[in-house]
C-alpha cells in the first residue's frame, strides 16, 4: 500500500527532515564530529582524514559511510519486498528506523557525557544511526515528494533561489507553488540542527535525544495507516 499523499505526506516529510537535523547534531557534536545522514560531508571528511588534515576521524567516518550503505541495501530489499506483497511499506520502514535509533541510544547510554564512551560503543551508536539513515533515504526516494529528501538540502536550496523572483527560472518552478515546500524543506533541516544543538547545550544526554527522535518517528509510523485510509476514502 502507498503512503498518504498531498499535504499529509508533505508534513510527515518535513517532520522527518527536522528529525534528521537533530540526529546529525547528536552524531557530530556528541559522538565524534561525524555525520550519520549527510554522507556528502562524510566523503569529504574521510578524504581529509586520510590525508591527515583537519584532525578528522577516519574510523568513525568510515563506519558511518559503510553502515549507511548497508542501511540503503536493507531498506531497498525490505521496502520493495513489502510493496510487492501489497503491504504497508512506509510505516514499516519508519518503525524499523525508530527501532534502530532506539538501539543506538542504548549503545550511547551512560551517566556522563557521550564523549567518554568507549570507542566500540561510540562506533556502534554511529553505525546504528547511519543504518537508520540509509534506510530513510530509500524511504524518501520511494515516497518521491519533490524537494523533500529529508537528509540533503543543497538541491532544494538551489531550486528555492533559482525558482524565486531572484532567479526567475520557470524550469525550476518560478511562478509555481513549489517555493513554500522548498522553504519548509530547508528550514526543517536548519530547525532540526538548531533543536539538537540546543538540547545538547542544555545538558540533555545524547542518548535521551536519540530516544526522543525514535519516539517521534515511531509515533509518525503509527499515524501513517490512518492517514493512508483517509486518503483512499477521500479518493473513493
Amino acid at each position: 500500500m502507498e503512503p498518504p499523499s498531498g499535504t499529509a505526506l508533505t508534513v510527515i516529510m518535513v517532520g522527518l527532515t527536522v528529525a534528521t537535523g537533530v540526529l546529525d547534531a547528536v552524531s557530530f557534536l556528541a559522538l565524534g564530529q561525524v555525520f550519520t545522514a549527510n554522507q556528502t560531508g562524510n566523503l569529504l571528511f574521510l578524504g581529509f582524514g586520510i590525508a591527515g588534515q583537519g584532525g578528522r576521524p577516519v574510523l568513525a567516518t568510515a563506519v558511518s559511510l559503510g553502515a549507511f550503505a548497508v542501511g540503503a541495501a536493507l531498506g531497498a530489499r525490505l521496502e520493495s519486498a513489502l510493496a510487492a506483497r501489497h503491504h504497508q511499506w512506509f510505516p514499516v520502514a519508519l518503525t524499523t528506523e525508530a527501532a534502530l535509533l532506539a538501539a543506538a541510544a542504548a549503545a550511547a547510554w551512560e551517566w556522563g557525557t557521550s564523549r567518554g564512551l568507549p570507542p566500540g560503543r561510540r562506533c556502534a551508536a554511529i553505525g546504528l544511526m547511519a543504518v537508520a539513515m540509509g534506510m530513510r533515504n530509500v524511504t524518501a526516494i520511494r515516497a518521491a515528494v519533490p524537494d523533500l529528501t529529508t537528509t540533503v538540502e543543497t538541491r532544494a536550496m538551489t531550486a528555492l533561489v533559482s525558482g524565486s523572483p531572484l532567479g526567475r527560472d520557470k524550469r525550476l518552478g518560478y511562478g509555481s507553488h513549489a517555493g513554500g515546500r522548498r522553504l519548509f524543506s530547508v528550514a526543517g533541516l536548519f530547525a532540526g540542527g538548531l533543536l539538537g544543538a540546543g538540547l545538547l547545550g542544555l545538558g540533555t544526554r545524547p542518548a535521551l535525544v536519540l530516544l526522543l527522535v525514535a519516539a517521534f518517528i515511531a509515533a509518525t509510523a503509527f499515524l501513517v495507516p490512518g492517514l493512508a485510509r483517509r486518503r483512499r476514502t477521500t479518493e473513493g
